[in-house]
């Protein structure tokens, strides 16, 4: 899922794509539907675009709602 939107969106490295893989994998929760599974992935998107590249920190926040 993650793969798909970071290579759609086309500005990623293939270093970056596997981090943003790992944060994923290691964020899924159980019974996830591919709706909550397409949140989280843009959530995890968003918050490297704006400069978390620290995977621990990407996957605390990640977690968590984007706030508006």
């Amino acid at each position: 899922m993650i793969h798909r939107k970071a290579t759609e969106a086309g500005i990623f490295q293939p270093t970056e794509i596997g981090l943003l893989g790992r944060v994923f994998d290691q964020t899924k929760a159980a019974n996830e539907t591919t709706t909550e599974q397409e949140a989280r992935a843009s959530r995890i998107i968003a918050n490297y675009m704006a400069g978390i590249s620290d995977e621990k920190e990407l996957i605390v926040l990640s977690r968590q709602a984007l706030g508006r």
